[in-house]
């Protein structure tokens, strides 16, 4: 089934719209597909010290803490995780404690603490940040706009389904990018 001349564009104007539907929706933090550092190299080491400062914690709760504070937009990996704290622990910045079942949990040492205060704005900057993107990711209230959107797919779709000329596109694409300054500009 030919989709007709434009129909490559179409699929692609199609995909950026929903990647846009989806961030506006606030699900993640970041554009659809769109992969991001979220700590620089070694703030990761930070985070983990300042929350098991706050209180003994193993790769699971750390991973749980991140995720809830950033409101689910990141959560380390535990490919990530582990082997940090195996450093950590190895750096003797950690102690494993005793705890119930097989999770080591880990307490801050002298050392480790030491080192927090050294990277203290470091530490301080990355939380911030990872409060940031909880904030880009919290929900919005957003019927009318998502409403609009709706309505905008559907005319779209109907409009540039079948073989469009390229007067119609290029109209089409003066309208989208006409109603993109407006809305930049509020």
């Amino acid at each position: 089934m030919s989709e007709g001349p434009f129909g490559r564009h179409f699929r692609r104007g199609r995909r950026m719209f929903e990647g846009a539907e989806e961030l506006f929706k606030g699900r993640h933090g970041f554009g659809r597909g769109e992969r991001s550092r979220i700590f620089d190299s070694g703030e990761l080491k930070l985070v983990f010290l300042a929350l098991i400062e706050i209180e003994p914690r193993h790769g699971y709760d750390l991973i749980r803490e991140i995720e809830t504070r950033g409101n689910g937009a990141y959560a380390p990996s535990p490919g990530i995780v582990y082997p940090t704290l195996a450093l950590l622990e190895e750096t003797g910045q950690i102690e494993a404690r005793a705890s119930e079942g097989a999770k080591k949990q880990f307490a801050l040492t002298e050392a480790g603490k030491a080192f927090l205060d050294q990277n203290r704005t470091q530490a301080n900057a990355a939380l911030a940040r990872l409060d940031e993107i909880a904030a880009r990711a919290a929900p919005m209230e957003a019927g009318p706009v998502a409403r609009a959107m709706g309505n905008l797919r559907t005319a779209l779709h109907q409009r540039l389904a079948g073989a469009a000329d390229k007067k119609v596109l290029f109209e089409v694409a003066d309208i989208l990018d006409e109603a993109a300054r407006k809305i930049e500009r509020l």
